[in-house]
């Protein structure tokens, strides 16, 4: 979680800063970890209750994952959340090194890659018959990156923008010499259904779902393990390759983490618009010219740099109305959330059918749809959000927060 220190740039060696809440920046990840909490709202099954209703329609579309290319705001949830690791690591790297020596901190980091993926893997284990090893949960992505991210943190701004550019486009580079599947492929055996209505030709095919390099990886990764089955292809197309270009977007949160470092007090809030709307430009100037569709699920470095600019105009309205119009006390709510942002997500992730049943036998297996058909799945859902909001109030009064 991050902490506001003294402007001076993260060096190696430098007298650890004093530190204060930056409040904005929790409040952003609180608000992100509340967007992915409250898919228990299941606005989905409300909307197909009521189909003349454009707000309900409008409001579950953002509340789920777009198909393929572009984004609703839901898709904003894991690139906002590997966003803030990069803030947070600019404001604690230069305290880390200081107190444990480069080596001891670095290890130190190892360690909470290692917990991370581990967490990964065991949450998308949860109900299985054993161990589903798979790396493409939100966690498991930030861990396989982050040992690279905290040596890139000892690097200059100037080389951390070229980092990028060169992680991107070798990124890039590797999936567009990957041969492109023939036409007798067949899409139907690695999960991708028939009336299929997002796949590309040309060049823009190599990014196709589940017919593309990271997929060929997984074939063969993931198989290394022990498994119910073997492993022929995520459903919805994702990847653990997907690290490299989630890496990208962490170290574009290590640049905006100096960056509002080295103004403070101040908020660097044109900086943080213009470069959030150039790298927004980038993005659809990539896909629109054909060279790389922006596609949240498979992580292309276009979506890379079109959600990561979107993260920033996101930080700039944060900062905006938090730190510089100083209002402060609408957002108590999501800094509760954003101070135990992994417990939140553990919580989000492992409690929904224990409360589910609980209320239903405690209160009646129909007390939801006492307030109608339509209404019941939200109902529901403010419920469970209500008992996840209260228990990390709990801990937030008791000064209770999971770290890693």
């Amino acid at each position: 979680m991050p902490e506001v220190a003294s402007p001076s740039p993260a060096i190696v060696g430098a007298p650890a800063p004093v530190a204060v809440r930056n409040v904005a920046v929790d409040a952003y990840r609180g608000f992100v970890m509340f967007l992915m909490m409250a898919e228990v709202l299941r606005l989905a099954s409300v909307a197909a209750a009521y189909p003349g209703s454009w707000l309900i329609g409008v409001a579950a579309y953002h509340q789920t994952h777009v198909a393929w290319p572009w984004a609703s705001l839901h898709d904003l949830i894991q690139p906002s959340f590997s966003l803030l690791v990069g803030v947070s690591l600019a404001y604690s790297f230069a305290r880390r090194v200081s107190t444990d020596g480069l080596g001891k901190a670095f290890a130190h980091a190892a360690w909470r890659s290692l917990i991370l993926i581990a967490l990964g893997v065991f949450l998308r284990s949860v109900g299985r018959q054993q161990t589903n090893f798979t790396f493409e949960d939100t966690l498991s992505q930030i861990g396989l990156g982050y040992p690279f991210l905290f040596l890139l943190a000892t690097q200059t701004t100037k080389r951390l923008w070229i980092a990028l550019g060169l992680i991107l486009t070798g990124y890039w580079l590797a999936w567009a010499l990957y041969p492109v599947p023939g036409p007798g492929y067949d899409y139907a055996a690695v999960g991708v259904p028939a009336d299929w209505a997002h796949h590309s030709s040309g060049f823009m095919a190599h990014w196709n779902k589940n017919a593309n390099l990271g997929h060929a990886f997984d074939t063969w990764f993931l198989n290394l393990f022990p498994r119910e089955q073997p492993f022929i292809a995520n459903r919805g197309g994702y990847l653990t390759l997907s690290f490299i270009p989630t890496l990208g977007t962490m170290i574009l949160g290590l640049i905006a983490g100096r960056a509002l470092r080295a103004a403070s007090p101040r908020i660097p809030l044109r900086w943080l618009l213009v470069t959030g709307s150039a790298l927004v430009a980038g993005g659809v100037v990539l896909h629109v010219l054909g060279i790389n569709p922006v596609v949240k699920k498979i992580w292309t470095p276009a979506w890379t740099l079109f959600s990561g600019g979107l993260c920033y105009l996101l930080l700039a309205a944060f900062s905006w109305v938090i730190d510089m119009k100083g209002y402060r006390r609408w957002a108590f709510p999501l800094i509760v959330i954003g101070l135990n942002s992994i417990a939140a997500y553990v919580i989000a992730h492992v409690w929904e059918g224990f409360i589910v049943s609980s209320f239903k036998t405690h209160l009646g297996q129909g007390i939801f749809e006492t307030f109608g058909t339509g209404p019941a799945p939200f109902v529901e859902g403010v419920a469970v959000l209500a008992i996840y909001w209260l228990t990390l109030y709990w801990m937030y009064q008791r000064k209770l927060f999971l770290r890693i």
